[in-house]
């Protein structure tokens, strides 16, 4: 009994170390990064999303808006939750990078749920690109965003 106890925790030990080391990975950090980043936005509160970008943060949305740091994002965000945009979520297609870099370059499908012109609901999607910087304690920031 105590040989099928050891072995089975030598395979959960095996099984997780490619987890753990996942976990501190650029894409990873990513991963997580985007999911918070839904929770705040699903919060629908702007302020909420404001501390996920860097001080000097390019935001360029498919408005054609050129906005800067966290306040154009907050502002961004406000407008577009009055509008009753809920339902966030990003989906990971590619990490450029690794956890040794400074900046890590992020492509994402994005997806949101809302109404359409005539008010009827509706589900808006397209494709992100992310520039993150890693801030001192190893975390993430977006530096630059931009979707359509």
């Amino acid at each position: 009994m105590k040989y099928v106890s050891l072995t089975a925790l030598a395979l959960l030990c095996i099984l997780a170390v490619p987890l753990a080391a996942d976990a501190g990975s650029a894409q990873g950090k990513v991963t997580a990064a985007y999911q918070a980043w839904d929770k705040a936005f699903n919060s629908g509160d702007a302020k909420q999303l404001a501390p996920f970008y860097t001080e000097d943060a390019v935001f360029l949305p498919s408005t054609h808006d050129v906005l800067k740091g966290p306040a154009g994002v907050e502002k961004f965000f406000t407008a577009l939750f009055a509008n009753g945009v809920t339902g966030h979520k990003l989906e990971l297609i590619e990490v450029v990078g690794d956890d040794d870099d400074d900046d890590v370059i992020a492509a994402a499908k994005w997806s949101a749920q809302g109404k359409d012109a005539s008010g009827k609901p509706a589900t808006f999607s397209g494709i992100a690109t992310h520039v993150f910087e890693k801030q001192p304690d190893g975390s993430l920031k977006l530096k630059l965003q931009t979707f359509n």
